[in-house]
């Protein structure tokens, strides 16, 4: 009974995992573009910003990289990839940041 409990909570994680995955990228261009992300960062190329990819390769192994990405969305900040400054983006949701950071930390070049 208890393999069997542990094997659908695990088909249940990957369920849930792959239907997250499924709607992420329409999802995360989408809010890209709501919350003014695109104005400076894109997937692929470096912009004003980093692109995602390249984030995502910086924070591969940082286990704490997506609760301090998001602080860093949130707050703003500068130094990192270059002189030019994040703004803060104090007025996108925090429910959009989490998802967008957890979004691009799974990317892959």
């Amino acid at each position: 009974m208890k393999a069997v409990l542990v094997s659908l909570a695990g088909a249940a994680l990957l369920a849930s995992g792959a239907a997250h995955a499924a709607l992420d990228n329409a999802k995360a261009e989408a809010m890209m573009k709501k919350d003014g992300c695109a104005a400076c960062h894109a997937v692929d190329k470096k912009l004003v910003g980093p692109s995602y990819v390249d984030v995502a390769n910086k924070y591969r192994n940082d286990k704490g990289a997506a609760a301090n990405l998001a602080k860093k969305v949130k707050a703003g900040g500068s130094g990192v990839w270059g002189q030019i400054p994040m703004p803060p983006n104090a007025a996108v949701s925090d429910a959009d940041i989490k998802d967008l950071v957890e979004w691009i930390l799974t990317l892959k070049k």
